[in-house]
C-alpha cells in the first residue's frame, strides 16, 4: 500500500469515526437491540465504502478504463454518502464547538455552588439539525445522481456590441461543452435528447469547447451518429479540451497520438470543423467575423495551444469569437489584453455542485474556490467571455445545483 493510498484510509476511518460518535450521541436513550442494529449497520456500510475507495484508489487509472459502470455506480455511491456525513460532521462540530466553550465558560464561573451535586448535559440540538440537513443533502445528491445529471438546461444571453457588422445582428450561438461521453456509457437516449433540443433553437453557429472523452477516443466511438444530427445554418465549430490529449491514461505514447488523430476525424464526422491553433472567417453580404479555435491552454497544466498563432495575419479590426476550452486562457491573454469581443470556454462544469437562484442573484459553487469567474457571461473592458456548465459529468456522476447546460447566446448590434 503506497502512502497516498493509506493517508486516503487513515482519512476515511477519522472521518467515519468522528460522523459515528455524533451518531452515538444521537441514539444514547435507544434501547440496547436498536443501538446494536444501528451500530451494526453504520459500520457494514462504512467499511464497505472504505474497501471499494481502495479498490478503485490502488489502481485508479486501470479500474476506471476496464470498469466503467462499475467506477460510475460506486463513485456515485462514494460521494452520496461523503457530502452526507461531511454536512452532518460540520454541524457535530459545530455543536462540539458550542458545549466546549460552555464548559469553559462555566468552569470559570464565581458562584461554582450552583453547580455543586449536578453534572452538565448535552441536548445535541446542533447535531440534530445536522441530522435533518444531512437527510436533505442526502436526497439532494441522490436525486443529482439518478436524474440531475440528464435534467439538461437551456441558458440564454443576448449580448450586444457596437463593432458587429450589421448583417450578423441577431447571429444565434449555442455552445456546448464538456460531453465526457465516457462518463455516459450507453446513456444513449437521455443525451440522444439535447439534439431535439438544440435544433429546435434554429442556431446560425454551433460550437463545442472541448473535452469530449475522458480518456480515450474510443468513448466518442458509439457517438458520433447522435451529434452528427445536430443542425447550424453556418456549421458546426469545435476545440479540443484537456481531457482530449489521452493524458489520463497509462497508455504508451504511440496510442495516445493514435487516439489523438482518431479524436480529430470522429470531430470532421460529426461535422464539426476542429480549430487547431487557427482561424476562419464566417462571410456575408462582404462582411466577415473570424472564428478563432485554440488547442487546451490551462494555467498551469496543459498549456498546447498557442492564441498567437491562431491570431496570425488577423486584423484587429475584425469582430473576433474565440474558442478556448479552459478560461484561464481569457483571464491570462485574452482580458484587457487583446481585441477579442466574445470568448467561450467550459472546463470548471460549475464544480456539477452549487446553488443558483437568479431572482435572489445567489451564485455559488466550489469552483469558485479555483475559478475566479466559473459559469455564465462575464465583461472586462470590451472583452466578454461565457463559461459553459458543461453537458456531461466526471468524477462524481451526477449534477447537485448546476445543471448540465445548453448555452443559447444572441448577438446584438448596439
Amino acid at each position: 500500500m503506497n502512502s497516498r493510498i493509506l493517508i486516503v484510509i487513515v482519512f476515511f476511518l477519522l472521518f467515519d469515526a468522528y460522523a459515528y460518535k455524533g451518531i452515538s450521541n444521537l441514539i444514547g436513550n435507544l434501547n440496547s437491540n436498536w443501538k446494536i442494529a444501528i451500530n451494526f449497520l453504520y459500520w457494514i456500510i462504512s467499511l464497505g465504502i472504505l474497501f471499494q475507495v481502495y479498490t478503485i484508489a490502488s489502481n485508479f487509472r486501470t479500474y476506471t478504463a476496464e470498469n466503467p459502470d462499475s467506477f460510475r455506480f460506486w463513485s456515485g455511491i462514494i460521494c452520496v454518502i461523503f457530502f452526507t456525513k461531511l454536512f452532518f460532521i460540520f454541524f457535530h462540530l459545530m455543536d462540539d464547538i458550542v458545549w466546549m466553550f460552555t464548559k469553559i465558560a462555566n468552569y470559570f464561573k464565581t458562584d461554582t455552588k450552583v453547580f455543586e451535586g449536578a453534572s452538565m448535559t448535552r441536548n445535541s440540538f446542533i447535531t440534530k439539525v445536522g441530522l435533518g440537513v444531512s437527510a436533505l443533502v442526502f436526497g439532494s445528491y441522490a436525486y443529482g445522481v439518478i436524474k440531475g445529471r440528464y435534467s439538461f438546461k437551456i441558458f440564454k444571453e443576448k449580448v450586444k456590441f457596437p463593432n458587429l457588422p450589421s448583417v450578423f445582428n441577431g447571429l444565434k450561438i449555442v455552445q456546448i461543452s464538456d460531453l465526457h461521453l465516457g462518463s455516459f456509457i450507453n446513456d444513449f437516449d437521455e443525451v440522444g435528447s439535447v439534439v431535439p433540443l438544440i435544433n429546435d433553437l434554429k442556431p446560425d453557429l454551433i460550437f463545442f469547447t472541448g473535452d469530449m472523452v475522458n480518456v480515450h477516443s474510443d468513448e466518442a466511438e458509439p457517438w458520433i451518429d447522435t451529434f452528427k444530427k445536430l443542425k447550424a445554418k453556418h456549421g458546426k465549430y469545435s476545440v479540443f479540451g484537456n481531457h482530449d490529449y489521452c493524458d489520463y491514461s497509462n497508455h504508451p505514447q504511440e496510442e495516445r497520438k493514435r487516439s489523438i488523430n482518431r479524436l480529430k476525424e470522429i470531430h470532421k464526422e460529426m461535422g464539426f470543423n476542429l480549430l487547431e491553433d487557427e482561424h476562419t472567417f464566417l462571410e456575408k453580404d462582404s462582411q466577415k467575423i473570424a472564428i478563432i479555435g485554440m488547442h487546451n491552454w490551462g494555467k498551469g497544466f496543459h498549456e498546447i495551444g498557442s492564441l498567437e498563432n491562431a491570431i496570425k495575419g488577423l486584423d484587429d479590426n475584425y469582430f473576433k469569437l474565440l474558442l478556448s476550452h479552459d478560461p484561464t486562457l481569457w483571464e491570462e491573454k485574452v482580458k484587457g489584453k487583446k481585441n477579442i469581443d466574445l470568448t467561450f470556454s467550459g472546463h470548471t462544469h460549475g464544480m456539477q455542485m452549487g446553488i443558483e437562484i437568479p431572482f435572489l442573484n445567489i451564485k455559488w459553487s466550489p469552483a469558485k474556490l479555483r475559478y475566479k469567474r466559473w459559469a455564465g457571461l462575464y465583461k472586462f473592458e470590451k472583452n466578454y467571455i461565457y463559461i459553459n456548465r458543461g453537458l456531461g459529468f466526471l468524477g462524481f456522476p451526477g449534477r447537485v445545483g448546476i445543471a448540465p447546460e445548453i448555452t443559447l447566446i444572441e448577438l446584438n448590434k448596439e
